[in-house]
């Protein structure tokens, strides 16, 4: 029996493939436990007009995320901290923080834990950070952390 899977089924297949089941394996575990649906004309028309509708979503995903990458990098942020001896900053400068000062100033929302810092910020200077917005997109945000 022809079966279209309705979800991912570990020994099987992802979401939406088409796959060969025995009769027996399919009207005693696919179907009652609904992983899966008959193979017919109008299930097979659902299942393509349902992975348009899906690769549309994601094209828009990915150019909204396009965009707000440009809107992100053309976006610099300074940090103004108290200094010590030798330009160090008082404790550090983290992606939490950058997040904050970057929401106050362009009032834009970003994730601290999609932002790709490897180490907190201990001096002064420029840095690029690179916050992660897609699968396929990353920004790059100038901060720069001057002296108050």
């Amino acid at each position: 029996m022809e079966i279209i899977l309705t979800q991912d089924v570990k020994s099987l297949g992802k979401k939406g493939e088409r796959i060969q089941v025995s009769d027996g394996y399919a009207r005693n575990f696919i179907l009652p436990k609904k992983l899966g649906v008959e193979a017919t004309a109008a299930n097979l028309n659902s299942l393509k007009l349902q992975q348009a509708h899906e690769a549309k979503k994601a094209k828009e995903q990915l150019e909204a995320a396009k965009e707000q990458a440009k809107k992100i990098e053309e976006s610099p942020l300074v940090l103004s901290v108290k200094v010590g001896e030798g330009g160090k900053v008082f404790g550090s400068i983290s992606t939490k923080e950058i997040a904050k000062a970057f929401a106050d100033k362009y009032g834009m929302e970003l994730d601290k834990k999609k932002m790709l810092l490897d180490d907190s910020i201990k001096t002064i200077g420029t840095y690029e950070v690179g916050i992660r917005l897609h699968r396929d997109v990353t920004a790059k945000l100038k901060v720069q952390v001057t002296e108050q």
